[in-house]
Order: C-alpha cells, then sequence, then structure tokens
C-alpha cells in the first residue's frame, strides 16, 4: 500500500449522496482512507503529501455502470476481465455489473466464485448479476438463496427474457424473498424474431428486418401487471416487496409504462444507454459500418429517442448504463443481417453523457453525477459512496471541458465495436482513486 497521502485541491466536489455541489479539497492517507474534506479553501499540505491541482476538475463519487459484459469465461477473446477493466477504470468507473451471459452461463455460485477470484486485484469492483434461469433457457429457476449467500445483488437473463409468463411470475417471487433485483431485457422474441433494426420507414427503405417496438413494451407490461398482482397479494408472506429493473430501455412506450408504474408506487427503476439517447435508426442509412449500429434493443426512431431525453429530463429515467458489449473484428465488419448485438460504451459514457445532455442543457452535471455513479448504486443496494473523513476513498475525475476525439487506438478494452470513432466529444474522465490508488492523468 502507498504510505504517500494525496490532496485533491481546487476540485469542483460533486456527490449526489451529500447533496454537495462546492469548491473544496480532500486529502487521502496512505491507506486509502479519507483524512479530511474541505469546502471553500485548500488543505495545507504537509511534507510528503502529494498535491494534485484540480482546477476546473470535478472530483466525484467512482462511476458505477449497471449492464456490461467482459465476456469471461468462454469469450476472452472479445474481452477479458481485466482488459474490461481497465476499459472501465478509463472511463471513470470504480465499478461495474456483470451480465451472466457468458459461457457458461453464470447460474451457480462457482461462477460467482469464478468472477471475484480472479478479479480481487483489479483496480476496478465487479459485481456479479447471476442468471434468472439455469443457462438463461426460461426453464427451471436458478439457486437464489445460494446466491444471496454469496453477496449476490440482482438476477437477469439477460440477452434474452423469460417468455413464459409464469416462470416470470416464480422468478420475481423467489427474488423477493431474497430481495434481489430483477434486472430485465424486455424483449418479446416472437415480435423480434430475425429482426436487426427498429421497425421503421428506415429499416424498409434498407431492406432490413425489423423489430417492433412494442416487442419491448408488451414483456415490461407484463412483468409489470405481475408486480403489481404479486404486491396486492403481499407474495404468500414474502419478507420484501419485488424490485424491477428495466435494462437498457429504449421506446416512448416503455417509458410510460414505468413512469406510471412509480406512480403507483411500484418499486420499478430504468437505465437508458448513451447510445439510445444519442443515435437513432435513420443512423444507419448513411452509416459506412452498419455493424457497429446493429444492437438490441435497436436504435430508436427520433420520436422514440425524444422520449428517452425528456425520460431522463424528468427524472423517469434513473440511470444511465453502457452496455458495454465487446465483438471482434469479424463479427462486427460483415453483412447486417449476420452482425453480433451491441457496442463498447464504457469509455464514452462520460463524454456523450455531457456533450449530449449536459451541453444541451437537458441535465445539470450533478444529474449527471447522479445518473452515472449514485442511482447504479442505489439501485443495486450497495453503500452510497460519502466524502467525510474516515471512509474509503471511491472517487472520480471528470474535466467537463475536455474536449477529444475518439479514436481508434485509443481504447483500453479489447474491441473497438462502436459506432462513435471520429466523433469529438466534450467531457472525459481523466482517472480514478479506488482501492488506495490513483490511476490518471
Amino acid at each position: 500500500m502507498n504510505t504517500m497521502s494525496i490532496i485533491f485541491q481546487n476540485a469542483r466536489l460533486i456527490n449526489p449522496s451529500e447533496n454537495l455541489d462546492a469548491k473544496g479539497s480532500m486529502r487521502i492517507d496512505g491507506n486509502g482512507i479519507i483524512d479530511q474534506v474541505l469546502t471553500g479553501a485548500d488543505i495545507p499540505a504537509k511534507e510528503g503529501d502529494r498535491v494534485i491541482n484540480l482546477e476546473g476538475k470535478v472530483l466525484a463519487p467512482g462511476l458505477f455502470d449497471l449492464h456490461c459484459h467482459f465476456r469471461e469465461p468462454g469469450q476472452e477473446y472479445k474481452e477479458t476481465l481485466e482488459t474490461g477493466a481497465a476499459a472501465a477504470a478509463a472511463g471513470g468507473f470504480t465499478g461495474v455489473a456483470l451480465m451472466p451471459n457468458t459461457r457458461p452461463v453464470i447460474d451457480s455460485p462457482l461462477g460467482v466464485a469464478y468472477i471475484r477470484h480472479h478479479s480481487a486485484d483489479l483496480p476496478v469492483d465487479l459485481e456479479v448479476v447471476g442468471a434468472m434461469t439455469v443457462e438463461s433457457r426460461g426453464e427451471t429457476l436458478a439457486p437464489f438463496g445460494k446466491y444471496s449467500s454469496y453477496g449476490v445483488k440482482a438476477v437477469s437473463d439477460d440477452g434474452t427474457a423469460i417468455q413464459n409468463t409464469q416462470m416470470m411470475r416464480l422468478a420475481i417471487e423467489y427474488a423477493s424473498n431474497f430481495d434481489l433485483l430483477v434486472m430485465q431485457h424486455a424483449e418479446d422474441k416472437y415480435l423480434s424474431a430475425g429482426g436487426i433494426m427498429n421497425e421503421s420507414a428506415t429499416s424498409a427503405m434498407l431492406g432490413f428486418k425489423g423489430i417492433p417496438e412494442v416487442a419491448e413494451s408488451i414483456m415490461i407490461a407484463r412483468d409489470l401487471q405481475l408486480l403489481a398482482w404479486l404486491k396486492k397479494h403481499k407474495l404468500n408472506g414474502a419478507l420484501h416487496e419485488p424490485r424491477y429493473h428495466v435494462a437498457h430501455i429504449s421506446t416512448a412506450g416503455s417509458v410510460d409504462l414505468v413512469r406510471k408504474a412509480k406512480a403507483e408506487g411500484l418499486k420499478v427503476t430504468c437505465e437508458v444507454t448513451p447510445h439510445h439517447f444519442t443515435l437513432c435508426d435513420e443512423d444507419l442509412i448513411l452509416a459506412a459500418e452498419k455493424g457497429n449500429y446493429i444492437m438490441k434493443p435497436p436504435l430508436p426512431s427520433k420520436e422514440n429517442r425524444e422520449a428517452l431525453i425528456e425520460g431522463l429530463r424528468d427524472g423517469t429515467i434513473d440511470a444511465i448504463a453502457t452496455d458495454h458489449a465487446p465483438h471482434a473484428k469479424h463479427e462486427k465488419e460483415c453483412p447486417p443481417d449476420q452482425a453480433a448485438f451491441g457496442i463498447i460504451g464504457l469509455e464514452t459514457s462520460v463524454g456523450l453523457t455531457i456533450t449530449e445532455l449536459v451541453e444541451r442543457n437537458i441535465i445539470a452535471l450533478p444529474r449527471a453525477v447522479e445518473l452515472l455513479s449514485s442511482n447504479p448504486r442505489r439501485i443495486l443496494g450497495l453503500e452510497p459512496i460519502l466524502f467525510a473523513a474516515g471512509r474509503k476513498a471511491n472517487l472520480c475525475i471528470i474535466d467537463p471541458e475536455r474536449c477529444w476525439t475518439v479514436e481508434n487506438d485509443s481504447f483500453r478494452s479489447k474491441s473497438r465495436n462502436t459506432p462513435f470513432i471520429g466523433r469529438t466529444l466534450k467531457g472525459k474522465a481523466l482517472g480514478i482513486y479506488h482501492k488506495g490508488i490513483f490511476t490518471g492523468e
């Protein structure tokens, strides 16, 4: 462990969990523990202290991504725990939640133990999301009780959705017994079968089979009705009310359903990805490499994109998550109907959020930090990060004014599948301080 103390001076301290937004300084001792926080003034340096001037920069709680794929075990040619963690740290994230659709699927404590063992020395915390059903087949429930005993906080069959309504009812009910968050990749497979982009005049013009937007909202409507029914009937005496989270929400209908469910008092949250509030289906028309625009859920129509932005503005959408989905070059540079779904996103998330939302006055910078850090931790049931003496330092440094161009060679991720290469963004994560180590510029 480093024995030298670090003082971050002249920073804009933003921490939504404490309703803090003020200029100030922070001193961290050699064991990674916050020694002092001072607003409105500099902390005097002692002999041997390392002083880092953050004039014009933001010191925020380390970002947390609710939705990532690091591909290990089974597809290490796309990403590994190590390269994924490096990409996360470069993007300002000190923690991520890993989806279970690896090979094999993480559907038992053995898979959880594998991730924990191989990530202990990484600079980023990896939370494991367990599969809802064995092999994510939607047929037999995974061992939620054993998950809980291993510290797992959420379950999901991400990449697929449980199509059988009775099985979904049991999953929600069973999860509530252990206060596990149910994270739903909402997709009616019968409606989406064979589709590769949003069903629209654009898909017809391009000759691509479309996915109707109701493929998402129909699943959410079903699940929310189950949630309401289970709450009404008190879950047969369960100790906890079910908690339901919509992954990568992408349509106006879905946002409206979540908005109404919240008004009715259901424990419902949702996330949106930067690519869904930035791009739309019409971007495929001029795209030279269309494979990098193929994802699930598909890029929305302009109207649905505006509904997502409004959901961020009015607070309906709780978090920004990347759905970081690395793929090898040959899996994207191919005919669009053969391309793998998904793009990488950890290293562009801050830039896209500030460029598309903060700079356009849709949300303020503290709200962006809330969406990227405080809320994701709250949703997953993690302890909030506080800027207080005696607390472990878990920090992210952001330069909201830094203009930079996304370049192919700049990624720490093992993969390069993104439509944002060549785009100039404003706002960049400069580093993290976590586990007693400062990594950054």
